[in-house]
C-alpha cells in the first residue's frame, strides 16, 4: 500500500474526510475507490457511496480477499444507514468469517457490531443480545467502540434498563472524546438526551400525564396492574398477558383499567369493542361472551366483576391500576415512529421493521402522505419515505421488541 493511500486512510480515520478525499481523488485504483466510497459515505451521498465500494470490491484481485471484505463490510453500514434492510446479511456474515480467518479482528468486529445493529433496528432484540455476547469490543478503537456502546445502549434502552443504557452511554461519550470526532460525540449526545424525553403516557381517571423512560421502568416494577397500549400486553409484578392478537379483549382491558377504581357501562364497552353505535342484544351476548375470556386471560392478575350497569377491574392483591399508552396514537403511529428518527426509508424496509406486509405499509404511507405527515424522496425502487421531527412525539424506542418478561 503506497503512502497516499495510507495517508488518506489514516485521515479517514481521525475523522478529516476532505483530507482524505485531497489523496485519492483522481485516483482509481481499487484501494482508492475503497477509500473515496468510504469518505463519500461519511459526507452523506450514501448513492455515490455504494457505487464506489461495489467498484472497488470488483477491481481487488483474486488474492486480496482480505480488501474486498471491507468493502462488503462498509457496504453493509450503508445499507443499515439507508435502511435498507433487504441487503444480503450473508454477504456481510460470509465478509466477517473471511476477515476473521485472516487475523484482521477490528473489521471482524465491526462487522459483527453492523449485524447486532440491524436486529436492534428490527427489534429482534433477544438475537440481539445473544451476538453481542459474542463480541469482544476490545480490538475496536475508540470510534467503534463508542459505535458499539451506542448498540448496547440501544438494547438497554428498548429493554428499559435505563440505568445500564446510561453507563453505556457514558462509555460511548468517553470513546468518541478519545477518537476526537465532534460528529460522533453529537451522535453520543443526541442518544443519551432519549433517556430525557417523554416516551409514553400515564392515563388515569385523574387525567394523564408524560413518562419517561426511568419511569416507565419504575412503574412495571412497582406491582401495579399495567395495561400497556404500547405493547398491547397486561402486566403486573413480572407476569405478562399478551392481547396483542386479541384486539377486543384489550380494548376492554383498557376501557376498564382506564375507569378503575369505577365501573363502565355494558354500551360504553360495546362502543369501545365493537364499534357499535346501538347495543342491541346481539352485543350484549357477545360481551357477555368476550367478558368471560378477558376474564380467563386476567385469572391470574386481576378480577373482571359485573356490576349493576356494567363491569369493574379489581387487581389481585388489592393493588393499583395503570394504563400506559403512547403519546401519539393513530391507526399508523407505528409507522411515524419509525420515520420519526429522521432517516430516510423505504417502504420495504418499514415492513421488515414492523412485520408487516409491504402492501400493508404502502397503503399507510400513501394515507399520511395525503395528510402532508410524510413525504417521499425519489420514485421507483430508490423511492424513500421522511417524516419532519415532531415536538414531543413518542421515541420509537418503546415500539419494537418484547421486554424479558414478555
Amino acid at each position: 500500500m503506497d503512502s497516499l493511500i495510507t495517508a488518506a486512510a489514516r485521515a479517514l480515520a481521525s475523522g478529516d474526510v476532505l483530507g482524505a478525499l485531497k489523496r485519492v481523488a483522481l485516483r482509481e485504483d481499487a484501494a482508492a475507490l475503497a477509500l473515496r466510497g468510504i469518505a463519500m459515505a461519511q459526507l452523506g451521498d450514501l448513492v455515490r457511496a455504494k457505487a464506489l465500494l461495489k467498484s472497488a470490491a470488483r477491481a481487488f484481485g483474486p488474492r486480496e480477499a482480505v480488501a474486498r471484505a471491507r468493502c462488503v463490510v462498509a457496504e453493509a453500514e450503508i445499507a443499515l444507514v439507508s435502511r435498507d434492510l433487504g441487503w444480503p446479511v450473508k454477504a456481510l456474515d460470509g465478509a466477517r468469517k473471511v476477515l476473521e480467518a485472516h487475523g484482521d479482528r477490528v473489521n471482524s468486529a465491526h462487522a459483527g457490531n453492523i449485524a447486532v445493529r440491524r436486529l436492534v433496528l428490527i427489534g429482534r432484540l433477544d438475537e440481539a443480545e445473544q451476538a453481542m455476547a459474542a463480541l469482544d469490543p476490545a480490538p475496536l478503537p475508540p470510534p467503534l467502540r463508542a459505535a458499539h456502546e451506542l448498540v448496547a445502549a440501544g438494547i438497554a434502552i428498548r429493554r428499559l434498563r435505563t440505568d445500564a443504557a446510561r453507563a453505556a452511554l457514558d462509555r460511548a461519550g468517553l470513546a468518541a472524546r478519545h477518537a476526537d470526532m465532534p460528529v460522533l460525540t453529537a451522535e453520543v449526545e443526541a442518544a443519551a438526551r432519549v433517556l430525557d424525553l417523554p416516551a409514553a403516557r400515564l392515563v388515569s381517571p385523574g387525567g394523564e400525564r408524560p413518562l419517561l423512560l426511568a419511569e416507565v421502568e419504575a412503574l412495571f416494577a412497582s406491582g401495579t396492574l399495567v395495561v400497556d397500549a404500547c405493547r398491547h400486553v397486561v402486566r403486573a409484578a413480572g407476569a405478562v398477558v399478551p392481547l396483542a392478537s386479541r384486539p377486543v379483549l384489550f380494548a376492554l382491558a383498557r376501557a376498564l383499567a382506564e375507569a378503575w377504581p369505577a365501573d363502565v357501562a355494558r354500551g360504553a364497552l360495546i362502543a369501545r369493542a365493537f364499534r357499535g353505535k346501538h347495543a342491541d342484544e346481539s352485543h350484549r351476548a357477545r360481551l357477555r361472551v368476550e367478558i368471560g375470556r378477558l376474564r380467563a386471560e386476567l385469572a391470574g392478575l386481576a378480577e373482571v366483576s359485573a356490576t349493576k350497569r356494567g363491569f369493574a377491574l379489581s387487581p389481585r392483591g388489592g393493588g393499583k391500576v395503570a394504563v400506559l399508552a403512547p403519546l401519539v396514537e393513530g391507526p399508523h403511529a407505528a409507522v411515524l415512529a419509525l420515520l420519526a428518527d429522521g432517516e430516510a426509508w423505504s417502504s420495504s424496509a418499514l415492513a421488515i421493521a414492523l412485520g408487516a406486509s409491504p402492501r400493508t405499509v404502502q397503503r399507510a404511507l400513501d394515507t399520511l402522505a395525503g395528510e402532508g405527515r410524510v413525504r417521499s424522496l425519489g420514485r421507483g425502487r430508490a423511492r424513500r419515505w421522511m417524516s419532519p421531527p415532531l415536538s414531543s412525539f413518542p421515541t420509537i424506542l418503546l415500539l419494537p421488541g418484547p421486554l424479558p418478561s414478555d
